[in-house]
């Protein structure tokens, strides 16, 4: 093999194994870089600059301990919510809110979407199958109203399609015999599916096994 050859089989060797180590890597790196993102914004929403030095405060300038304060925060108010006297006193103030101009569109809306993921009432937790370009086209999405008569369109559901690698999506107005319900998967895996693009695979839950699907 002549010198020339050797060096392209080395360039390409060289090539394959770096693409190799950045499909492990960069899923890493970008879980990392993201956590800490989250660690850092939480971390800082008590300013640091300000505390003095010269009372217990000044603790609060370590790097994780306004992190630590945060969650301690919301558990507390989480364990207080449970409270009937307490609770009353947050629906309350939470009556205010969606109540004052202005404030009401903003505090709403942060509230339906984190409701939506994590709260007593999820949207996210029924996906479905629905056509919408075409009678042989099928886009992954979760019903998020399942009667839009309010809106005057009898018969249709309101189904949400999330963009693949983006935490976007849309809203479609469709007639109900367009929409196929998932049964045999998750929410989780319905959306991890949806975002990733297709490429993940998801685990298909049957009565009497699970497969996994590629």
């Amino acid at each position: 093999m002549s010198p020339k050859s050797r060096l392209k089989v080395l360039a390409a060797r060289i090539l394959r194994y770096f693409f190799q180590g950045l499909l492990i890597l960069a899923p890493m790196g970008v879980t990392a870089l993201t956590l800490y993102w989250v660690f850092v914004t939480i971390d800082n929403i008590i300013p640091k600059e300000i505390l003095p030095l010269e009372t217990p405060l000044r603790y609060l300038r370590y790097k994780g301990v306004g992190f630590v304060l945060v969650l301690l925060l919301v558990i507390v108010v989480g364990y207080l919510s449970s409270s009937f006297i307490v609770s009353r006193i947050f629906a309350l103030f939470d009556h205010m809110l969606e109540r004052t101009p202005f404030i009401k569109y903003i505090y709403t809306s942060v509230k339906d979407v984190f409701d939506a993921f994590v709260g007593e009432k999820k949207k996210f937790d029924h996906p479905v199958l629905v056509q919408i370009y075409g009678e042989d086209v099928w886009e992954m999405g979760f019903i998020t109203q399942p009667d839009m008569s309010n809106f005057g369109l009898e018969g249709y559901t309101a189904v949400y399609v999330p963009h693949a690698y983006a935490i976007t999506g849309k809203v479609f107005m469709v007639p109900v015999g367009k929409v196929k319900p998932l049964t045999n998967i998750s929410a989780g895996e319905a959306m991890k599916f949806a975002v990733s693009g297709g490429v993940t695979n998801i685990e298909v839950h049957d009565k009497h096994e699970k497969k996994e699907v590629r």
